[in-house]
């Protein structure tokens, strides 16, 4: 599914916008009217990472920046519910100077 977290399940979401005119009351004028309601769409800031998984394979998954920031994911690994470190996979040049440097 597109921009859905593969852990939170955070997805983009549906709500209202709504239009006022008018100065408030607390300023001083005689209130806001609303003047009109239209839909709008809240949509959850959804990252592509290259994970690498405790069993030594790298999976691509679509993961949220509250997910990431948090640094630890939950997935299914062998038919039951791990909770693991979210390790970014290295690719290209970083890999092979880690792999040198190790």
């Amino acid at each position: 599914m597109a921009r859905t977290c593969e852990v939170s399940g955070k997805r983009t979401r549906v709500g209202k916008s709504i239009a006022r005119r008018g100065l408030p009351k607390k300023k001083g004028g005689v209130g806001l009217k609303t003047t009109g309601h239209t839909k709008r769409t809240f949509k959850s800031n959804v990252q592509k990472v290259r994970v690498l998984l405790p069993n030594g394979t790298v999976r691509r998954m679509h993961l949220a920046t509250s997910v990431i920031k948090k640094g630890e994911i939950t997935i299914k690994i062998d038919g039951r519910m791990q909770t693991v470190p979210l390790v970014k996979a290295l690719r290209g040049r970083q890999r092979d100077y880690m792999a040198a440097n190790a």
